[in-house]
């Protein structure tokens, strides 16, 4: 399978815990996971913050006051896939916890969803929809060794 030409960015905001989620997110995983969810060449930028900016983007641009997990800002399509990716540290850290999943998995899987969404794939406007993403992304994280994050 070729896989797509992508130009990253990735970024971690300054945190106490920033060490440990730089650990887990080396720059050639990150491309990898973002790149197996590409159906096009991309520019993407993955950010890694903390609770308070995760929350503050939330609450601006999606009028929800509190951190969620990834935040998908997509600015093209076409050509080029151009996005951001912004991923909450300490919520991805404490839903890695919960679902009984590495941190790298879920990191692998929220950057997965995200490069999703930034190619126009969207799970909120049907349970069709919903189902379809789900399934693309569990067929791309299996290529990539990782568990279906859907199984309950």
């Amino acid at each position: 399978m070729a896989l797509n030409q992508l130009t990253l960015s990735l970024q971690f905001a300054r945190s106490n815990d920033a060490a440990a989620h730089r650990a887990v997110l080396p720059r050639h995983k990150v491309a990898r996971w973002i790149r197996h969810a590409l159906a096009q060449d991309a520019e993407i930028t993955v950010r890694i913050v903390g609770e308070n900016e995760g929350r503050q983007l939330n609450r601006d641009y999606r009028h929800k006051d509190y951190a969620t997990n990834v935040l998908t800002f997509d600015y093209t399509q076409e050509p080029v896939v151009t996005a951001d990716l912004v991923l909450c540290a300490p919520v991805v850290e404490r839903e890695a916890r919960e679902q009984n999943k590495s941190l790298e998995e879920h990191y692998a899987h929220l950057l997965v969803h995200g490069t999703l969404h930034a190619q126009g794939w969207d799970h909120e406007t049907s349970e069709q929809d919903a189902q379809e993403m789900e399934a693309y992304e569990t067929d791309i994280l299996r290529e990539l060794g990782v568990a279906n994050p859907y199984a309950t």
